[in-house]
């Protein structure tokens, strides 16, 4: 079992989630956070923290597997290239705007590639 970031991070990112984590198993892009599911020790500290719900384990039934490992496979790839991030900093300044309880559209085609700064 391992712990992954999906598309409700995206464009918010939220990072209350970093802090928690005794392994730092997080890891920054522009506008989305990846956990690294090799890193992850399925503790599931950082699931709650999210004010989101971006957070999800990969052995949940209420969401379709090809689903889980889109995402699993995302958080994979970028955790190898991003920087680490520990702590905590403030959220996007348009996270309002994208926040999944009215933001109803899949946030996927908006997901940034570029690295963020980790903890610069």
């Amino acid at each position: 079992m391992t712990y992954y970031v999906n598309d409700k991070c995206i464009m918010c990112k939220h990072t209350d989630c970093v802090e928690v984590c005794p392994v730092d198993c997080f890891f920054e892009g522009e506008n989305f956070l990846a956990i690294n599911p090799d890193e992850c020790i399925d503790c599931g500290v950082c699931e709650p923290e999210c004010p989101v719900d971006a957070i999800r384990a990969d052995t949940d039934t209420s969401v379709p597997k090809e689903e889980i490992d889109k995402w699993v496979e995302l958080n994979t790839m970028y955790s190898k290239q991003w920087p680490n991030i520990t702590k905590k900093k403030d959220a996007m300044p348009e996270h309002k705007e994208y926040d999944p309880e009215t933001y109803k559209e899949d946030k996927t085609s908006l997901l940034s590639e570029k690295p963020g700064s980790g903890d610069e």
